[in-house]
């Protein structure tokens, strides 16, 4: 069967990171038709806008898609790129698995948590207003005591159906993949009635997988000295929006950096599957930075795929690589100006030998 995938290759060091996925993918046996589509600061002469009408036609056609990183253009009334497409998509579940390779650099060893973040709602909405507005001192006005004269303002929605969604999808999640606890992240002992409701609606929805799947909250403050201490006893963290973005960095942070962190939007319509570090534009065209994010990303669009074989050869390589400590990257080894490190290209040349 020939899948038909939307690929944006991004900018920066996004085409290089791209075409080293690429060209993986296709190693591991599976008919892919790529879509290829333009998107970010590179196309803002050609059509105006970072983000091109046909990119989101494309993704609603083929419903997958594999994006390299993209920066986002000051002054274009873009907050951000990647946050447009996961609104315009309703892409609402942000899936970032941490899992240890031996051979990455780090304090912790076998770690395998997944962070399920909720995409559209919370602080990320973008309500906001500037200090002195008119929206602002309205804003104030319902509470004048609670809110300084000059300070600008930002509304956090949380919804019961976006909870709902994004807390079914982690059950949903655990269940297809042999997990067995998910935990709820928040902070409703100050925020009462918004992170209080994203608890009440875990409860609700916990009480349909009794038996399967068990569930538990935490604080998001105490989640992180947990996750510092004993990242063991976690499994999947389902989390708003702000909270996500931030524990995401932090479970990253523990098994190397965001150089091996993979990442999925999701959605009913749709999924892109993108790595999580930024474009790292100073390295552009230089053949130096680190495949193995947008790799595991293409792992994680193989499986979404029905390719488990392909996916699971692809990630087993990828691990073998890493193990070896011979053809990676200059990240990866123990002193990062060793002259033996490799190329973007060199390391995907490696993978794609390991599949062999």
């Amino acid at each position: 069967m020939t899948h038909r995938v939307t690929l944006i290759p991004g900018d920066g060091t996004g085409p290089e990171l791209a075409e080293a996925a690429r060209r993986v993918v296709e190693a591991s046996g599976v008919s892919i038709e790529w879509d290829l589509q333009e998107a970010g600061a590179d196309v803002m002469d050609k059509y105006g806008t970072p983000l091109p009408d046909g990119v989101l036609d494309s993704i609603r056609r083929n419903r997958v898609a594999l994006k390299g990183p993209i920066t986002t253009p000051i002054g274009t009334g873009f907050r951000s790129v990647n946050v447009a497409l996961r609104h315009e998509l309703n892409l609402y579940a942000c899936v970032r698995p941490c899992k240890s390779y031996p051979g990455v650099r780090s304090r912790y060893e076998d770690i395998d948590l997944v962070i399920v973040r909720e995409n559209t709602e919370d602080l990320y909405a973008g309500v906001e207003f500037e200090a002195g507005t008119e929206e602002a001192r309205t804003i104030r006005a319902w509470a004048p005591s609670k809110i300084r004269e000059d300070a600008a303002i930002s509304i956090k929605p949380i919804s019961r159906s976006g909870s709902e969604q994004i807390i079914r999808y982690a059950f949903e999640y655990a269940l297809a993949n042999g997990r067995h606890k998910v935990t709820a992240v928040a902070k409703a002992n100050i925020m009462k009635y918004t992170d209080g409701l994203f608890f009440e609606v875990g409860r609700e929805v916990a009480k349909r997988y009794e038996g399967r799947v068990e569930y538990e909250e935490r604080l998001v403050d105490n989640m992180c000295m947990q996750l510092v201490q004993k990242p063991e006893l976690y499994d999947v963290l389902v989390l708003p929006n702000l909270y996500g973005d931030i524990l995401s960095d932090l479970a990253a942070g523990l098994v190397g950096g965001l150089g091996v962190a993979p990442g999925a939007n999701i959605g009913d319509g749709a999924a892109l599957f993108e790595p999580t570090h930024g474009s790292a534009p100073k390295y552009t065209g230089l053949n130096k930075v680190n495949p193995v994010a947008i790799i595991l990303s293409a792992v994680l669009m193989l499986r979404h795929l029905g390719e488990k074989e392909a996916a699971d050869r692809v990630e087993r390589a990828v691990a073998a690589v890493i193990a070896e400590g011979k053809s990676v990257t200059y990240d990866m080894k123990p002193n990062r100006d060793d002259p033996t490190a490799v190329g973007t290209s060199q390391m995907a040349d490696a993978i794609i030998a390991a599949m062999r």
